[in-house]
């Protein structure tokens, strides 16, 4: 359940318990209504008036495009609403913000940046388009929400306005990428953008399309057919089937131990004294030999199962444990099933299910590439880093492979066509073209080798891996590795991490985490937002914030 039982975050609900969102399908058209219960907050001491929310909040609604994507695949149009008259989202709930800690906030922001952006992300890959049905006053990150929508149709009703009041009234940065989608996705007039973004009360309907902060506006009597008419419309241009059956998404078997959690694919074990996390993901024992023996299996196929546990244990890991500030990522099995799952994937990535399982592992590999934690990964005797399980090592920020030499079944990596752009990061590039920083040379040869089982002295020789101690060195090696990085300021790793997972080209994606990493981030830690006199602190006492005026 979606609760801080005993101080601990988890991540799995359905839509039974959802307490904020009503979820239905009418063909080819789904409607995510945001009815937020105010007693409905995640910790105690707050209420989520307004539609406001809190983490709680968009847990379900991550859930239900999950449920979406793989139960409804023929859904072809989300339209984002709310059930409440005249209020369509106040954003984050700022009393939630303003008593919890800093980190809370930041891992907050990540986690609702990475659902809408994973919403782009469908509408992209999938076809799976979104419609933001704007019915009242729309605020913060109420207004993002609708940001990262294919388009946003407005009520104009003469008095519901929308608005990103963060600055004005908080003294923050709207929080989930309401700057960047204004000019790189709507390509607001930086001028218009500054006056919005400072003006609290927000603008009308009228105002808002003719600035581009909306596509459309309808008045009150023809707004529930605008909607059904822009959502008919949207759908014609989706390719996700007409007829299919989909697939349920069970509750995953997780185990919660004082020492870590426990999957049947993915293991957790934690190290509090090295202040290190050991993260091992399983291959499958056998591998379908078609797409209607993977269909049977449901959830229970690998990619699937595997993938959701991994997504789980990533962000359970994020919010319940930011002590370990290191995950060592190791695999075990035989690479080739995970080589053969792989090309089933990819010889029928065009059917729906594959399409949308590739769409899982490659929003799931994302997060490993946008968390502050550093990533070590390890490839010893019994790994099974090949193809897309590869990918987690590629994600690493250094990989070190034992050296066995000619000693029995020494460990090897395998190249996939899965390695080559099919599950690009946030920049749009793959891990290897990052990895070597857009070179073309480089990722040409290890493509020479798609298939090849590499031991360490030929994987170190494409570059593949940082380091290959041989089985004399290999234990002090790594250990002197974990010491050296539990040495060094973890806001400082973050920072550099940050700064060097995403080489090459720019995106929307790698701005908008860029932005929450450093501008957020610094922002949030200032006297001036939360501080004792701060506005994050401030707002809603009566009293003014006081800031220090210095500009730095």
């Amino acid at each position: 359940m979606t609760t801080r039982g005993q101080d601990m975050i988890t991540f799995d609900t359905s839509p039974e318990r959802y307490r904020h969102w009503r979820l239905s399908v009418d063909g080819p058209i789904a409607t995510l209504a945001l009815d937020v219960a105010e007693d409905g907050g995640l910790a105690p001491g707050y209420k989520l008036k307004l539609n406001s929310y809190d983490l709680g909040v968009d847990i379900e609604l991550a859930d239900a495009l999950n449920r979406i994507r793989f139960e409804h695949p023929t859904v072809k149009t989300v339209v984002l609403t709310s059930a409440k008259d005249r209020m369509f989202s106040a954003g984050a709930n700022i009393y939630m913000l303003g008593t919890s800690s800093h980190a809370f906030k930041v891992n907050f922001c990540k986690f609702t940046n990475e659902t809408r952006n994973g919403m782009e992300d469908s509408s992209r890959h999938e076809g799976l388009k979104f419609l933001a049905a704007i019915n009242g006053a729309c605020a913060g990150g109420g207004y993002e929400m609708a940001l990262a929508c294919d388009e946003i149709l407005m009520i104009d009703d003469r008095s519901s306005t929308v608005s990103l009041p963060e600055v004005p009234l908080l003294g923050v940065l709207p929080g989930t990428g309401g700057l960047t989608r204004l000019t790189d996705k709507r390509k607001v007039r930086r001028d218009l953008a500054d006056l919005f973004c400072t003006t609290a009360e927000g603008v009308r309907a009228d105002r808002a399309r003719q600035w581009g902060l909306v596509d459309a506006v309808a008045p009150p009597q023809k707004f529930s057919a605008a909607v059904k008419e822009r959502a008919l419309a949207l759908a014609q241009t989706s390719d996700r089937p007409d007829k299919a059956k989909g697939v349920e998404l069970p509750p995953l078997a997780r185990e919660i131990g004082t020492n870590g959690y426990r999957y049947p694919f993915v293991e957790v074990v934690f190290d509090r004294a090295a202040r290190t996390a050991t993260l091992t993901v399983k291959a499958p024992t056998t591998a379908p030999t078609s797409l209607v023996e993977a269909a049977a299996q449901g959830a229970a196929w690998w990619p699937i199962q595997m993938t959701r546990e991994l997504d789980d244990a990533i962000l359970t890991l994020r919010l319940n444990e930011p002590e370990l500030g290191t995950l060592l990522l190791k695999t075990r099995g035989d690479a080739q099933t995970v080589l053969a799952s792989d090309a089933l994937l990819l010889a029928e990535r065009r059917h729906w299910l594959a399409h949308e399982t590739l769409g899982l592992l490659r929003r799931t590999l994302q997060r490993f590439d946008v968390s502050s934690k550093s990533l070590i990964a390890v490839i010893d005797k019994g790994s099974c880093f090949a193809g897309s399980l590869l990918e987690i090592a590629l994600a690493a920020d250094r990989s070190y492979m034992l050296d066995a030499g000619q000693a029995n079944d020494p460990p090897h990596i395998a190249l996939g066509a899965m390695n080559f752009g099919l599950l690009p990061m946030v920049n749009g590039l793959s891990r290897l073209a990052t990895r070597f920083c857009g070179e073309a040379a480089p990722v040409a040869a290890a493509e020479a080798h798609i298939g090849s089982s590499l031991a360490a002295t030929e994987a170190a020789a494409l570059g593949l891996v940082t380091a290959t101690p041989d089985a004399l060195d290999w234990d002090d090696e790594l250990r002197l590795v974990l010491e050296e990085r539990a040495s060094l300021s973890p806001d400082a790793l973050t920072a550099l991490e940050a700064n060097l997972r995403f080489a090459g080209p720019e995106t929307m994606a790698t701005r908008i985490f860029g932005r929450l990493s450093a501008w957020q981030n610094w922002v949030f830690s200032r006297p001036n937002a939360t501080g004792d006199e701060g506005a994050l602190k401030r707002f809603g006492t009566g009293a003014r914030p006081r800031f220090n005026w210095e500009r730095v």
